[in-house]
């Protein structure tokens, strides 16, 4: 196991630097770029103070270089007007449209964007599990009917609708609190017992708005893995035996209908990230989504460059997890995996 982890790691790092290359040639795909259209502008209405700015800026970062070389000094590979200043020595550029350190801005939404995540991924298996598996064992029952409707609201239902519903209905109702992620009286006070629990009180509409479909498409699916394994020669030869209801299920049939729902957590990751964004959008959430899709917008291309790289670098996390735990669940992966 540790050498396919260690083989795993060196494969995630070749793959990282290919798509670090594919990121920075598409967010500079578009012609012209943020700085370049500010020094535009600041020319025609003759500040000279600010254009002195944003050539320096320019300069600093060698946007008058080629794009390959520009490319390698943002990697930190190749040294630029400042020697090696890029990825790979922390150094994670400047938002031109922000005026403001990558680092600076990407920190502040970065535990929040973890934090959230998080949270929504044990909201998604810690309801999926029990309810898709209820529905198989108990086919055609009330909880079969109850599980297959919460699965079509969800899946039915648009995201941002359902923000709207929750906050007015949870305000209303639970007095929950309505946008963002944290009180104003808690946004720059150290962390304490107060403030984490109102943090909890802002994440219960975000967790299961943004949880809600997939947690819907879960069920659906163990549903139909689970009704399948159900159907085989094993369980029926297990419950000859006299082995008990509960662990004729959940020994193997449980165990085998899991494995989708392990695998799902690769794609899981950046899609709460990229997906999200409308949702964090309507809801005030300081998350990166909304950053991400204002730096899109403006062309502040090593802000979104960064953030795009740092989703793709959950991609192979969440895949690097998942194909553990696979192995870890299911004896036939360890097997094939020891026979290479």
């Amino acid at each position: 196991m540790a050498r396919y982890i260690l083989r795993r790691c060196l494969t995630m790092i070749w793959t990282l630097a290919v798509v670090s290359a594919l990121v920075f040639l598409i967010v500079n795909l578009p012609p012209g770029d943020i700085l370049s259209n500010r020094i535009n502008e600041l020319m025609a209405s003759g500040e000279s103070s600010s254009v002195a700015r944003a050539k320096f800026l320019a300069a600093q970062y060698a946007l008058d270089e080629p794009i390959w070389k520009q490319y390698l000094i943002w990697l930190g590979a190749w040294p630029g007007p400042l020697g090696f200043e890029g990825l790979l020595q922390g150094n994670l550029g400047w938002s031109f449209e922000l005026d403001r350190p990558v680092s600076d801005i990407v920190t502040e939404a970065m535990w929040m964007t973890v934090v959230l995540n998080f949270t929504t991924i044990l909201f998604v298996y810690v309801v999926a599990l029990p309810l898709g598996a209820l529905a198989a064992v108990r086919a055609n029952s009330l909880v079969d009917y109850l599980a297959t409707f919460i699965g079509y609201i969800g899946l039915a239902t648009p995201n941002f609708l359902l923000a709207i519903i929750l906050y007015s209905k949870g305000a209303e109702w639970f007095g929950l609190p309505v946008g963002g992620m944290v009180s104003r009286e808690y946004a720059n006070a150290p962390m304490s017992l107060d403030k984490l629990l109102d943090i909890a009180a802002h994440l219960v509409v975000p967790v299961i708005v943004i949880g809600t479909s997939g947690m819907a498409a879960m069920v659906r699916r163990l549903r139909a893995n689970l009704l399948d394994e159900l159907g085989k020669p094993y369980v029926t030869t297990a419950a000859a035996k006299g082995l008990s209801p509960t662990r004729a299920v959940v020994k193997y049939p449980l165990r085998m209908a899991l494995n989708p729902f392990v695998s799902d957590l690769g794609n899981m990751l950046p899609q709460l990230v990229s997906g999200s964004v409308l949702v964090s959008v309507v809801m005030g959430l300081q998350t990166i989504g909304p950053i991400l899709l204002q730096s899109l917008k403006s062309q502040d291309y090593f802000l979104s460059g960064f953030i795009l790289l740092f989703v793709s670098a959950l991609t192979l996390v969440g895949m690097l997890i998942s194909d553990i735990l696979l192995a870890l669940l299911d004896p036939r992966i360890r097997f094939e995996g020891r026979g290479r």
